[in-house]
């Protein structure tokens, strides 16, 4: 017989392999959908590029930074088609090299200067500055961004941090001893690593002095708003939120919104990003003249709710936007397998480039407008959409991640995917399997042992 010291090291041994499994298959999950996220844009055959200039010639000039460790797309996209669309401010992207820089889960943006050009004035100086969050805020990748930046702010220019764009503001010291927020996920660990920062929660926004920080991802839009407000006034202001229709906004609405933090309303969410496996493609088949905020909402519901891994496809490998970026897309020949074609911006279905409705056929797949039933564009649409294509629960969660309003929203019920019940399933079965080789390799042990005996 077994003793019962080692029917106890078999359960531990048991129960420790079992775990170890379970561990091993969430890591390489994160890993998966991390690396699937972090793209690096190609370099091959894009000598000719096209033209990449600053949105009209407005007196107040805006510059938004494009990180070199991977800038949050929506941080970048959403407050340059605001500041873009008044005809007072010329607005464009600066980053450390002019090569294409990379977007988490989007489109790679060709820069329009370097922080070189600004230096030696080959471009206007901004007076704002628009800082994303980046992959490594603190890195030594980004330690030209933030060496411009304090230089920027020295020179006067207001800073706009937009959702965990105040890691990097922090790091360069200009937060110390001001007011500041941030997306609710890091307020907790920037509160330990920057406890010379007065972080505050609960506030789309936060103002002090000539800098201004920003809650989650979609926040930069009322951000933007704000700082319009401050330099052109409240009447451009309007009349731009008006065009980009940010749920709630107003010149003069309160900064205050509910304190998030994780719950069960995000297991979805959290295993959809620990389970990426067999998760369907997107083609996110993008048009020159698209608007910016139309392209950050197809990319981020989906690079937020890993529902999807979406691509950038379009006829050619670029296509410019509505304020004048150069986006690098996959063309359509050389595009992967898709499961899904959805076109930002399009107006109704017929409004879906014939060249993309036509390519898609030609790989048998569905092709529909990004947009909601009510005809909902931006993220109002993208949300409706994911959530009609996946469940309620994934587009709540993947809109608490962006810090995006949803209470006008009348999200639909959808389907929930078997695709993650059943890899968990086979990932629980694996990791009982797992548990069960000490028993298993015991048995054939002590069965060994007796045919040795007889």
């Amino acid at each position: 017989m077994v003793s019962r010291s080692k029917r106890v090291m078999y359960a531990a041994l048991s129960v420790g392999l079992s775990l170890l499994t379970v561990v091993v298959l969430a890591v390489a999950g994160g890993g998966v959908a991390e690396a699937e996220s972090h793209v690096a844009p190609p370099i091959q055959g894009l000598n000719e590029l096209p033209a990449n200039r600053p949105s009209f010639s407005g007196a107040m000039v805006v510059a938004v930074v494009l990180g070199s460790s991977g800038t949050v797309g929506s941080d970048v996209l959403a407050p340059y088609e605001v500041f873009a669309s008044s005809p007072n401010f010329s607005v464009y992207t600066v980053a450390a090299q002019s090569a294409p820089a990379p977007i988490d889960g989007g489109p790679a943006i060709v820069p329009t200067y370097t922080f070189e050009d600004i230096t030696s004035g080959r471009a206007r100086q901004p007076d704002v500055v628009v800082v994303p969050a980046v992959g490594a805020p603190e890195g030594p990748e980004e330690t030209a961004m933030r060496e411009w930046i304090v230089e920027q702010s020295g020179r006067g220019a207001r800073i706009l941090g937009v959702c965990n764009g105040s890691s990097v503001l922090a790091e360069t010291g200009l937060l110390s001893g001001r007011r500041a927020t941030s997306h609710w996920s890091r307020l907790g660990a920037l509160k330990k690593s920057h406890p010379e920062v007065q972080w505050t929660g609960g506030l789309r926004y936060v103002q002090d002095g000539m800098i201004t920080t920003t809650a989650g991802v979609t926040s930069g839009i009322p951000g933007a708003l704000k700082v319009m407000e401050d330099l052109a006034g409240a009447e451009e202001a309007d009349r731009v939120g008006r065009l980009v229709d940010y749920p709630g906004w107003s010149t003069g609405a309160a900064a205050e919104i509910p304190v998030q933090s994780f719950d069960a309303g995000d297991i979805p969410v959290g295993l959809n990003a620990l389970i990426p496996w067999f998760r369907p493609t997107i083609g996110v088949g993008l048009f020159n003249g698209v608007g910016e905020i139309d392209v950050a909402s197809a990319f981020e519901v989906y690079n937020m709710s890993f529902a999807a891994r979406a691509v950038a496809v379009g006829a050619t490998n670029t296509v410019t936007t509505k304020h004048g970026l150069v986006l690098l897309t996959v063309p359509e020949r050389q595009a992967p397998p898709v499961d899904r074609v959805i076109a930002p911006g399009a107006v109704g279905d017929r409004g879906i480039d014939p060249q993309l409705r036509d390519w898609a056929a030609s790989r048998n797949v569905p092709v529909d407008a990004l947009r909601g039933t009510d005809g909902m564009f931006g993220f109002d649409g993208a949300l409706e959409y994911l959530a009609r294509h996946t469940d309620r629960a994934t587009a709540l969660s993947a809109a608490k991640m962006i810090d995006y309003p949803t209470a006008h929203l009348k999200l639909p019920a959808g389907g929930t995917p078997a695709r993650v019940p059943v890899l968990l399933a086979l990932g629980l079965l694996l990791a009982i399997l797992a548990g069960s080789l000490p028993a298993i390799i015991g048995t054939l042990v002590r069965r060994r042992a007796q045919g040795r005996m007889t």
